[in-house]
């Protein structure tokens, strides 16, 4: 436990990994600002300190981890001509269900303030499945420029059909669900391979 007054390094992460955690061993319902604290080893105020409420942060951690899986998709257009264009589609989609995807995008759907919070930052702007899926587009018509994915591919179709299905399932997945994984992989492989 970090004694009161001293700072709590990279606060924000640590108290996002804590809530996973919560979330995904205890479900949505167990998520509190104290259960959060209490699994990052804080101070009980620490949450409030750093977030108006847990709307608030409940927001954050949705909104982070949107951010962090569209920048994997940006570095797509790095990638072109090197691996397997599978490889590369499925790791993006894929990082979507990293750190309790499903369980997080479950416990927003159970806090409408938060929702709605996500909804707005997305209309202004924040990356989500929008940035995800240009990133998508832009990486498999450079592919195809370079011969990697057929001609009859249509790159806005197949980055749809992705950030779709990885919506889909993220909306339709909690703890004790299957993994949804190996579902995204097939897609993938379908899609691009064909």
């Amino acid at each position: 436990m970090s004694p009161r007054g001293v700072a709590t390094p990279n606060v924000r992460e640590r108290l996002f990994a804590a809530a996973e955690r919560v979330v995904e061993r205890d479900g949505p319902g167990a998520l509190t600002s104290r259960s959060v604290t209490t699994e990052a080893g804080c101070a009980k105020g620490l949450l409030h300190a750093h977030f108006a409420g847990l709307d608030e942060f409940v927001a954050e951690l949705c909104l982070d981890r949107f951010a962090r899986t569209a920048a994997k998709a940006q570095e797509l257009s790095g990638l072109a001509g090197q691996g397997t264009v599978a490889g590369n589609l499925e790791a993006v989609a894929l990082a979507l269900f990293d750190s309790g995807g499903p369980a997080i995008s479950g416990l927003a759907m159970t806090r409408p303030a938060a929702a709605l919070r996500i909804r707005k930052a997305l209309e202004g702007g924040a990356p989500g499945f929008t940035a995800i899926q240009e990133a998508i587009t832009g990486y498999l018509k450079h592919e195809r420029e370079l011969g990697r994915v057929a001609e009859t591919v249509d790159p806005c179709t197949v980055s749809l059909a992705v950030v779709g299905t990885a919506h889909h399932l993220l909306m339709t997945s909690w703890p004790g669900t299957p993994d949804p994984r190996p579902s995204m992989t097939r897609l993938v492989a379908a899609l691009v391979n064909g």
